[in-house]
């Protein structure tokens, strides 16, 4: 069975509800995938190396991805390095402004893997709402059926 690995910090609560609407959208009863969802202060580079997909979220800090992501890609680079290359990713992101900071370094630093964007990603700017736990379910579904159909 495809395996798709979700990574997640969270400070305030946010992006923890945000990962919770990944995990819905991506345990869909019509898809057969498994799916583990990890901390990133807690995933590690087992987590990385055992799933076919990955899906990261962070919150904005300071126009930045969160400590604790740059903390889990830091800590995985090294040993991943030439054994994940091509792995599709995705991304949310809570942001307090636009999130495009957070964005642009974590796609900065998943270059050097090198992994591979499969979607568009979900950025939901101020407070969430349901429209941005609707846009984390369909990301959720969009990777988990790109993951078992082989799409990516």
């Amino acid at each position: 069975m495809k395996h798709l690995l979700i990574v997640y910090h969270s400070k305030n609560g946010s992006t923890s509800r945000m990962a919770e609407a990944v995990y819905r959208g991506a345990t869909h009863p019509d898809i057969e995938v498994k799916v583990s969802v990890r901390p990133a202060l807690q995933a590690g580079v087992d987590d990385l190396l055992s799933c076919d997909a990955i899906i990261l979220g962070t919150p904005e800090n300071l126009g930045y991805m969160s400590g604790g992501m740059k903390d889990f890609l830091d800590r995985t680079f090294y040993p991943a390095e030439g054994k994940i290359e091509g792995l599709p990713y995705a991304v949310f992101i809570s942001a307090g402004n636009d999130g495009q900071g957070a964005l642009t370094s974590l796609r900065r630093v998943v270059r050097g893997y090198p992994m591979k964007e499969a979607c568009e990603p979900v950025i939901v700017k101020g407070e969430l709402d349901s429209t941005g736990l609707e846009a984390c379910e369909n990301l959720g579904l969009y990777m988990a059926a790109g993951v078992e159909s082989g799409i990516f």
